[in-house]
């Protein structure tokens, strides 16, 4: 009888250690993205908090796998299926094009996403409450602030009459950004002007182009990961120009409206964590990230020979002085 109980217990101890054991082995995760590794790595870092915030430590529950298209959003086909053959629990991408990638490359593994478009729209998910699909993730909705960035910029230079819209061809959010932004300038009596830019080499003749008062330039990772560029070529056409990244604004950008992206990406990290402890995407409503900041950077007013409203300051998330 002892000998019966003592089997029993060694067997059910061996089965512990065995379902603890395959427990703490690390699963995987893909993260994609359409930047280059030196622009997306801070959100990348911010995802990774996120997965902690909800128990999965990198190196000790998870490992990760990075991929980057800088730019090339044609690449992210195959560096999606490259994260995909990794035998990944998980993968995570960090914009829109890479959602879209990936959306396209798998039906069953796990999507999370971060986008500023409406994934409904763009057809990444059936709906926000319940998304149907294989992908879920985190939205801003950036595309409708085109509008509030014109208001924006035309509070910081009313006597603009023509405005430029810079745009990445290549991103499927224009879709919805330039139609609103479009709309609003009507509305305003302002005339807008289409400018595109997809690589390096073509910034400057956009920038030479232009022929507008001010510049409105709208969110797009490469765009994020070339921010020194554009804003260095604001200041030599001396163009007023609102950008969707605050980032842009601390090296010297004028004025920027926009979700501070640490905090979404962190959502999106936390996302990713409910559906390693078991939550099914189709099931898992998209977040809506809703916290917006101003920024304003009074240097570059200053040598523009802008002024600011004592309104406009007022509502100022951050000043640079």
């Amino acid at each position: 009888m002892r000998r019966r109980r003592f089997i029993t217990i060694l067997a059910g101890a061996t089965a512990w250690a065995a379902t603890a054991g395959a427990r703490e082995t690390p699963r995987g995760i893909g993260i994609l993205g359409g930047a280059s590794e030196e622009a997306g790595a801070p959100f990348a870092a911010a995802f990774v908090n996120g997965l902690k915030d909800t128990g999965f430590i990198e190196g000790q529950h998870v490992t990760i796998e990075y991929r980057w298209a800088d730019g090339h959003y044609d690449r992210l086909p195959s560096l999606a299926a490259e994260l995909l053959g990794r035998d990944i629990a998980l993968l995570a991408c960090l914009d829109t094009p890479s959602a879209a990638a990936a959306k396209t490359a798998t039906k069953t593994i796990p999507v999370v996403f971060a986008t500023g478009a409406d994934p409904v729209k763009v057809g990444l998910v059936d709906s926000f409450s319940r998304p149907g699909t294989n992908l879920t993730g985190v939205s801003i909705l950036v595309s409708v602030l085109g509008p509030k960035r014109l208001e924006l910029l035309l509070e910081l230079v009313p006597t603009a009459r023509e405005i430029s819209l810079l745009v990445n061809p290549s991103n499927p959010n224009i879709q919805a950004e330039v139609p609103e932004t479009q709309r609003a300038a009507e509305a305003l009596g302002r005339h807008l002007e289409v400018l595109t830019a997809s690589s390096e080499n073509e910034f400057d003749p956009a920038f030479a182009t232009i022929k507008a008062d001010a510049l409105l330039v709208t969110p797009d990772p490469y765009f994020f990961g070339r921010c020194h560029q554009l804003v260095a070529l604001a200041a030599q056409h001396a163009i007023p120009a609102i950008y969707p990244f605050r980032e842009c604004v601390d090296i010297g950008g004028l004025i920027s409206y926009g979700i501070p992206l640490a905090y979404l990406y962190r959502q999106m990290g936390m996302q990713a964590g409910k559906i390693l402890k078991g939550a099914k995407p189709a099931d898992l409503p998209i977040q809506q990230s809703t916290s917006l900041e101003l920024v304003i950077n009074l240097k570059t007013v200053k040598a523009l020979g802008l002024r600011v409203s004592p309104s406009l300051l007022a509502r100022a998330d951050e000043v640079i002085e």
